[in-house]
């Protein structure tokens, strides 16, 4: 991914990353929280980080019975486990970080966390104009 500033000169995740330990766990974890599921090359380069430190979270976390995983195509695909308890309980801490990511309160730079928290995840209508910015996406 192509950034106009470097996302790791920003500590995106600071307090959780404290509690989880690393990084890496920190991200895997905001990302399919803000987007519902991903994938390892995904969320690697949303965050610029090593891929294979983000396989190795994944693994861990589907492991624990954190996430849970389903194939497209070649493709693994994680998402929260819907039937843990402890689950909603991190999802609503996570949901927390995430608002507190995008308020004002935050030193985190509004072009930063669209970068990273706003990515389109589907196609654009063929022939739609591209001069309406969503509400979500305007600074």
């Amino acid at each position: 991914m192509s950034t106009s500033k470097n996302i790791n000169n920003y500590r995106i995740a600071g307090k959780l990353e404290s509690i989880l330990g690393n990084r890496s766990a920190a991200y895997v974890l905001l990302f399919i929280e803000a987007y519902g599921s991903g994938y390892a090359s995904q969320i690697s380069k949303t965050f610029d980080i090593p891929l294979t430190s983000v396989q190795q979270q994944l693994r861990k976390l589907a492991n624990s019975g954190v996430l849970v995983s389903y194939t497209v195509g070649k493709t693994r695909v994680f998402e929260f486990n819907p039937r843990g308890a402890t689950v909603r309980n991190l999802r609503s801490f996570l949901s927390e970080e995430l608002k507190f990511l995008s308020s004002d309160a935050c030193s985190l730079p509004k072009e930063i966390y669209q970068q990273i928290f706003c990515q389109r995840r589907r196609p654009r209508r063929a022939g739609k104009s591209l001069d309406i910015v969503p509400e979500r996406l305007r600074l």
